[in-house]
């Protein structure tokens, strides 16, 4: 994960001296990394708070550290609580924004009407596993969901032998690692757990779950990390960036073609490329069609106010968020996330003409 910050912050540095040395006629295309990026956020000024999903918590980071070339006079705290803990906090006034893996639901207590859904970037829901000896594993999404719902136990059961031919597993217990927390990743898990493997999941889907009593749980996406890393025969559900960050390995499983896929960012595009976008701009990528798509790809959001009482707050928010569509985009694939199609980028970009302040 270092050696991509310090790339990406060495590419920045590059872009600027670019930008400086730019003549009068270069573009002001927005999103080109020139100096019209600069000009356009150096007024800004102003604190912005936030907290939410930990799942795009790197990218955020990211773009934070870059933001404030271009923004000298902002500053932007996102503090990784979780999906469900910074919906509550958006629908409380806490913060000023919220990212989440999920959408909004009465019970968060963010009244409706009152924000909006604006598309970030998409990354692999990863199945991360700590088996000694195996280092290549397939799954089938049926064979998985009976491994989180504890039907499987022992690493050389029948079901998971026959997704793995010609591999020797040993007979390690299982040990079942997931959120502790809220999480849109739990709901994007659980919902493609749902979906993919219907009559054999049996635990439903959302932010939290009721996850059999012999399983373990960590707090945000590195707490899982970490019980996977430390426990032989343990797997758990981690974003990539995370799951890359603490050397895990992750398993390929297999998609509605019949393709057993590893997750990368070739394969969550592929998976964007099918999925439908509603009117709200949420969408659904999870299961998607087509041979290379990776199935477990999750979507994630900001969620903004649709009127705030600051007019200056308004336009910090929509200066950040843009910078987030725009230049930030570039950053995506550098801590291991996927930028958005342009179909979809435009459309988020146009939501941020509905703020009002």
């Amino acid at each position: 994960m270092l050696s991509r910050r310090v790339l990406a912050g060495v590419a920045l540095a590059a872009l600027a001296l670019t930008g400086c040395g730019s003549s009068d006629n270069d573009s002001d295309t927005p999103g080109t990394g020139g100096s019209s990026a600069g000009s356009e956020y150096a007024s800004l000024s102003g604190e912005l708070k936030a907290s939410g999903a930990s799942f795009p918590d790197a990218y955020y980071q990211e773009v934070i550290t870059s933001f404030k070339d271009v923004a000298p006079d902002v500053t932007v705290n996102y503090n990784a609580t979780g999906s469900g803990t910074g919906k509550k906090q958006f629908g409380q006034g806490l913060v000023d924004f919220a990212g989440s893996d999920s959408l909004v639901k009465d019970s968060d207590g963010v009244a409706a009407g009152s924000f909006l859904y604006v598309p970030t970037v998409a990354a692999p829901i990863t199945v991360s596993y700590n088996l000694q000896g195996v280092d290549k594993l397939q799954l089938s999404p049926e064979t998985l969901a009976k491994i989180f719902q504890t039907d499987i136990k022992t690493w050389n059961d029948p079901a998971i032998a026959a997704d793995n031919p010609g591999v020797t597993l040993p007979n390690t217990a299982i040990v079942v690692a997931h959120r502790s927390d809220g999480s849109g990743t739990t709901n994007n898990f659980t919902k493609y757990l749902d979906a993919a493997a219907k009559g054999t999941w049996k635990l439903g889907s959302g932010d939290t779950v009721n996850w059999p009593s012999s399983t373990q749980g960590g707090e945000k996406n590195t707490g899982v990390a970490q019980i996977i890393k430390q426990s032989n025969g343990a797997i758990g559900y981690v974003d990539l960036s995370d799951a890359k960050a603490t050397q895990l390995t992750f398993a390929a499983i297999k998609n509605k073609d019949g393709q057993f896929v590893a997750p990368s960012l070739e394969g969550v595009t592929a998976g964007l490329e099918g999925a439908e976008i509603k009117e709200d701009l949420s969408y659904n990528p999870l299961d998607a069609a087509g041979a290379a798509a990776y199935p477990i790809t999750a979507p994630t959001y900001i969620l903004v106010k649709t009127k705030y009482d600051d007019p200056k707050k308004a336009e910090l928010v929509k200066g950040f968020v843009k910078y987030i569509l725009t230049d930030g985009q570039e950053l995506a694939k550098d801590v291991d996330f996927a930028p958005l199609p342009t179909s979809l980028k435009d459309k988020a970009l146009a939501q941020l003409d509905k703020i009002q302040g």
